[in-house]
């Protein structure tokens, strides 16, 4: 890295702290943007400072959005009486593909790792049980689906959740894991055969 000039060093130290992002990969992202046109690398530029200057979370559901309240939350057409609890807003991307669900959100910002210093309190789980206090007029929640990852932050998570939710009377419950689709059963191990049984349903 001593051969390179500072400028470029800088970026590609700046690269390799995204995830995903080795030593190799910054170099060749940060030689194309050298070759790039200096328009390019502006907009570029610009729409990393947007993504900071612009967005926001979402102040019913915790989404990262543009505009307050988020467009699912401001979606009428929405179930209001559900409300899927996932880590991160990316999994949302992921539960919409499905064109399945068709209820609200709730975003945590991560899940319940000990080891690693999260606790609940550093969780967006207050703002959810807000939302379980439905003023008058509003449409109560039936329903919470928990689709936090199943990992065991995961799973703690989901538990933690239910046993806060549940006393309230709101059914709680948990995404179906298991065997993914186009997979071979030989593959799979216990706790993944475990989780396709128990998430098993009628045809």
């Amino acid at each position: 890295m001593d051969d390179l000039a500072a400028p470029l060093t800088r970026l590609i130290e700046e690269l390799k702290r995204l995830p995903g992002i080795g030593q190799k990969s910054a170099q060749r992202v940060a030689f194309h943007l050298l070759r790039a046109d200096r328009e390019r690398v502006q907009n570029f530029a610009d729409a990393l400072l947007a993504l900071k200057d612009q967005l926001g979370f979402c102040g019913v559901c915790q989404n990262i959005t543009d505009i307050d309240p988020c467009r699912y939350c401001a979606d009428g057409g929405r179930q209001r009486d559900c409300i899927c609890v996932v880590e991160e807003p990316a999994n949302i991307l992921n539960i919409e593909k499905t064109r399945e669900f068709h209820g609200l959100y709730h975003v945590l910002h991560g899940a319940i790792a000990p080891l690693q210093g999260i606790g609940p309190e550093q969780l967006r789980i207050r703002s959810l049980l807000e939302r379980l206090r439905a003023p008058e007029g509003a449409t109560p929640i039936r329903e919470i689906i928990i689709a936090t990852d199943p990992d065991s932050e995961g799973e703690a998570t989901a538990l933690y959740l239910a046993r806060l939710i549940k006393p309230l009377g709101i059914r709680v419950s948990r995404i179906a894991m298991g065997i993914p689709v186009g997979s071979e059963i030989e593959f799979a191990d216990e706790v993944t055969m475990l989780k396709a049984l128990e998430g098993r349903r009628d045809l």
